[in-house]
């Protein structure tokens, strides 16, 4: 955790989704301390000089925003309010992005150095709720609600839902999902970071048309202006920035006298347009407008099918809706008790959560610290041998009516996947996360886990090497596979099935860890959620060698989208783990 003053609440309201081409409309911050008093606030409206987007949701219309002054005249309050203060948003990337955008605009920068996501730290703490958006949170904790999506009512609602979590956190032992904000430093040499671009690619370059909005990019070679710049300046004119060249390349930017490379090499092959440098900045400056990307019509399916089944007619185990937490053990036995806690029909669980019901005591277990937190709550604490006694009949009456209660509601059940087990994603399920958390304890030093994804096409490989998504490449050319780091033992995979590719015949989610292995990790807890309910679970326990892992893969099959769960290790690190998906790592 990181010394600081305290904590420092943001709700920003935006003309659109895009920090780069949309404007912050409405901005409310609370400073509280370590203990969550309030010691300063502010709240403005801001003129942003542009279309202010959808008013059906935040009500700012034009005429209220007429006389407003603009984001660059809160900078100096947001300094004060920021400075060795944790950032804390609910979605906080997203509030944060704005924040930085807004101050690139003003031509400085804010003093955000961490920020933590209350969206993860809902999910951290496993809360007995559908979703985690701010208003299910709040309805949960019996906050009122009096005005969504207005940023002073959001901010003073994201108080009292932080407040409560925070004591929530404290009873139950578990780390803060705290994260350093700020470009990493292990970043692969001349990777850009790529912005998902809202422009359909319109193809190759053409000298007689002019440089049209969505053309695929590639930069080789030095260049004058820094190459990160050149690339957010060339993203800002609605290019489509990549590091990889592939056969939808439509202009490749190379100064003259640069060594020959693989990328010029490549073009000469697919005969891709070759400009330099200033050539490239002058046609951006007068791009020719594109054309948005189209979002197919989805049929909504009723929310009562679950995994294609309503919830009545799911099979019913033993131990069905118990969520059970292993303590102690050897990697091997704990591994084999979340085997056969699967097969009773119950949750693992990696963390002692609101959503524990049961602790497993193996060998060992006595030691650890969680057991006396767990027996604060009144948890039942079972044994090896319940493992092998259960029957039946051991279901409570309880558990009986409470899985009655919940079929009756409707309520979508997620799916309890083992490794290697397929379901078909309901077909109103088109845009989920594929979230990953490992233990959250109190070690100094977290083992540095990478969550990644690699869109592959039919040979099972990346069409380039923009199809890899990973930390310093956190989005995929066709904008439908997004990595989101929000915590300091949790990542996940945002994948939007409208938008992927048709080329694209499978989404593999892995993991790599560095300097250690997942035998060191211990098991990773998959969450697969949509909007408004979990879609499925699993717990994946890789044997003690491995350093990288196929997490989950989602795959076309007779049109319709699967999910396979894996947890296939290899020995490899994250470049060697690359390499096997097609993508070539420079050194």
């Amino acid at each position: 955790m990181p010394s600081h003053r305290g904590w420092t609440l943001v709700d920003v309201e935006t003309s659109g989704l895009n920090s780069r081409s949309h404007r912050v409309l409405s901005l409310a911050v609370v400073a509280v301390d370590a203990n969550g008093r309030v010691e300063a606030e502010y709240a403005s409206l801001f003129n942003p000089g542009c279309d202010p987007g959808p008013i059906h949701i935040h009500r700012l219309t034009p005429e209220r925003l007429h006389g407003a002054p603009t984001f660059d005249t809160a900078i100096p309050q947001l300094h004060e309010l920021l400075s060795e203060r944790t950032l804390v948003a609910h979605n906080a990337v997203f509030d944060h992005g704005f924040l930085v955008e807004e101050a690139r605009r003003a031509s400085t920068t804010l003093p955000i150095t961490h920020r933590l996501c209350t969206v993860t730290l809902a999910r951290r703490l496993q809360l007995d709720v559908p979703n985690v958006k701010l208003s299910t949170l709040a309805q949960h904790w019996r906050i009122p609600q009096y005005a969504a999506h207005d940023a002073r009512d959001d901010v003073r609602t994201l108080l009292e839902v932080f407040r409560r979590s925070l004591d929530l956190a404290d009873n139950l032992g578990l780390q803060l999902p705290v994260v350093a904000c700020g470009s990493t430093t292990r970043a692969y040499p001349d990777k850009v970071t790529r912005v998902p671009c809202p422009w359909a690619d319109p193809g190759r370059y053409d000298r007689s048309v002019g440089l049209i909005q969505g053309t695929k990019v590639v930069i080789t070679g030095p260049t004058s202006v820094p190459r990160l710049e050149l690339a957010r300046r060339l993203a800002d004119a609605g290019l489509d920035v990549m590091n990889g060249l592939s056969g939808k390349t439509g202009l490749l930017i190379a100064n003259p006298g640069v060594p020959d490379s693989r990328k010029l090499q490549g073009a000469r092959e697919k005969g891709i347009p070759l400009v330099d440098e200033a050539t490239a900045l002058y046609l951006a400056d007068r791009v020719v407008p594109g054309r948005l990307k189209s979002v197919p019509v989805i049929e909504v399916l009723s929310a009562r099918v679950t995994a294609g089944r309503p919830p009545e007619q799911l099979p019913r185990r033993p131990w069905s809706g118990r969520r059970v937490l292993v303590l102690g053990g050897s990697h091997t036995e704990a591994t084999t008790a979340r085997a056969r806690i699967v097969q009773l029909g119950a949750t693992p669980a990696i963390n002692l959560t609101a959503g524990v019901t049961h602790v497993l005591l193996l060998e060992g277990g006595q030691a650890d610290s969680r057991l006396a937190k767990a027996q604060q709550r009144e948890l039942p604490v079972l044994e090896l041998h319940h493992l092998d006694t259960v029957s039946d009949a051991d279901e409570t009456s309880d558990q009986s009516s409470a899985r009655n209660a919940r079929a009756s509601e409707q309520v979508r059940i997620p799916t309890l996947l083992s490794p290697g087990a397929v379901m078909d994603i309901p077909t109103d399920v088109t845009e989920f996360t594929v979230n990953v958390a490992w233990s959250a304890g109190h070690a100094d030093d977290p083992h540095a886990v990478d969550v990644v994804a690699f869109e592959l096409g039919g040979y099972g490989q990346v069409p380039s090497d923009d199809e890899f998504v990973f930390y310093n490449q956190p989005a995929s050319p066709d904008g439908a596979v997004r990595l989101s780091i929000d915590g300091d033992r949790e990542q996940g995979i945002g994948i939007d099935l409208t938008a992927v590719d048709p080329e694209i015949q499978r989404i593999t989610v892995g993991a790599a860890v560095d300097g250690a292995t997942f035998g060191d990790v211990g098991a990773l807890s998959i969450t697969v959620d949509a909007t408004e309910f979990t879609v499925a679970t699993a717990v994946l326990d890789a044997a003690t060698t491995e350093q990288s892992m196929i997490i989950a893969e989602i795959y076309r099959r007779n049109g319709m989208w699967r999910l396979r769960a894996l947890g296939q290790g290899y020995d490899d690190g994250l470049g060697e783990f690359a390499v096997l998906h097609g993508v070539e790592v420079e050194g």
